[in-house]
């Protein structure tokens, strides 16, 4: 593991009372939510792992800025600050903003994506491959091979294998391919970071076959933060500069700012080309709203203008990602197993090994989640065989190599006794893991099916 310690540098000023319901009413809880924690009222959570998506706590500077918000229909002032903030942190000229990053990537596929196209990428996520199937086209994963080893020390397991990236653009030919699309860091994959060399590979690639390179770049401050501290050429460079230089090799990308930006609503669409510009902004108008506002209010631009600044700070990712170094530490030092090494938002904790006496069928990383609720009032999340879905062409089960149970730290939340009390929660669910038992749909959602579906304990 990785130097985990550094002194956060803020101070808090307010607080949020919580409560941690006693056990029979978190048994009653869970029950009546078919065991997905999903749908838990947040009052019955006592520490929420869900998401790091917009539970993060803004600064006096994020909140001071939403003052001047320019609520105009039409070329509000907060938008220009907003473009502005876009273009000095990663140097897109031109944006279209969106009420959050699903939005966009909602718009971006209505245009460029259709029936019997497919999307290479290192490992897209839930949303995103929704997004793609939802127009009749197919995500394709082209994760290095380390990805998959969860116990093997690998400084960018988000990486996309060139091989196989070429292979399938070879097979299926770039027109059937609108662009490739980088996810920095790789959620699914643990939260793993993709070095600059994988980017310019990547990029002279699609350059090679005539393909445009996307990013998500939900976390891209975390994934520079990672670059700096593991690719060598870099370790004299900025977090300004190493943002600027992972930007410099893609067309465009996708922003769901309620991560990196450090925002509870907001995203966007970065680009340089103005001829997709001009494509995009009729559904953008359609979806979203008119251009200078995009599904956000003005001073919600202001806080993320203000956040895409603020999250380039060493010192605040030192922090942020060191808080997860530490988690991931006490857990590994308890014999849990978890992905290694830890990304940047979250430790993922291995279902199949920390249960395996339940079958994969049997969704174990679910299981997990319920019973580390009922042992602990901790919500966690499923980032599995649930999550993975059917296959749209065959409808079997999607079988995931990696199942895992997501602890995602919210920015700026929680400290670090919040940690020790998860270390303990967990260690006391190991020692009577063999005692969990696995779950099977009583209800399966359509779609996105992790959010609503409902399941029953295998008896």
């Amino acid at each position: 593991m990785e130097d985990d310690f550094s002194v956060p540098h803020y101070k808090i000023k307010m607080v949020e009372n919580t409560q941690l319901l006693p056990r029979e009413k978190r048994i009653g809880a869970i029950k009546r939510c078919g065991n997905n924690v999903f749908s838990l009222k947040s009052e019955e959570v006592f520490i929420d792992l869900l998401s790091d998506s917009g539970t993060s706590a803004m600064s006096d500077s994020q909140w001071a800025s939403m003052f001047h918000g320019d609520e105009a229909y039409s070329g509000s002032k907060s938008f220009f600050r907003l473009k502005e903030a876009v273009q000095e942190v990663m140097g897109f000229p031109l944006i279209i903003p969106a009420h959050q990053g699903r939005a966009a990537e909602k718009i971006l596929d209505e245009v460029l994506v259709k029936k019997g196209d497919v999307i290479p990428g290192n490992w897209h996520f839930d949303t995103t491959r929704a997004h793609i199937e939802y127009q009749g086209a197919i995500g394709i994963d082209c994760v290095t091979k380390e990805a998959l080893e969860p116990a093997i020390f690998h400084p960018f397991k988000g990486n996309i294998d060139l091989e196989k990236l070429e292979s399938v653009i070879k097979k299926h030919g770039k027109e059937k391919i609108p662009y490739i699309l980088l996810t920095i860091t790789c959620n699914s994959m643990g939260g793993q970071p993709v070095s600059i060399q994988n980017i310019r590979d990547t990029k002279k690639l699609a350059d090679q076959y005539g393909i445009p390179l996307f990013f998500d770049a939900a976390r891209f401050a975390e994934n520079a933060f990672f670059i700096k501290k593991r690719e060598k050429e870099f370790e004299n460079h900025s977090i300004g500069e190493i943002v600027a230089e992972m930007f410099s090799y893609v067309d465009a990308c996708t922003m769901s700012a309620k991560k990196d930006a450090i925002v509870n609503i907001g995203g966007f669409i970065g680009l340089r080309n103005q001829e997709l510009y001009d494509k995009l902004v009729p559904i953008a108008i359609l979806l979203e709203g008119y251009p200078t506002y995009g599904g956000m209010s003005g001073r919600d631009m202001e806080a993320v203008a203000t956040g895409l600044r603020e999250v380039i700070s060493e010192e605040y990712l030192a922090a942020r990602i060191g808080q997860v170094a530490y988690l991931a530490r006490k857990l590994d030092e308890a014999g849990i197993p978890i992905i290694k090494p830890p990304g940047g938002h979250a430790v993922f904790v291995d279902g199949k090994a920390f249960l395996p006496h339940i079958p994969q069928e049997q969704f174990p990383s679910q299981a997990l989640c319920t019973q580390l609720y009922i042992e602990s009032g901790i919500r966690a999340v499923e980032i599995g065989t649930c999550l993975a879905g059917r296959n749209p062409q065959t409808g079997k089960n999607v079988m995931p190599k990696l199942d895992l149970m997501r602890l995602t730290i919210p920015r700026r939340v929680y400290l670090r006794e919040h940690m020790d009390y998860i270390v303990e929660s967990l260690k006391r669910l190991y020692a009577r893991r063999e005692q969990i038992k696995g779950l099977k749909f009583s209800f399966e959602a359509t779609g996105i099916r992790h959010f609503k579906s409902r399941f029953e304990v295998i008896e």
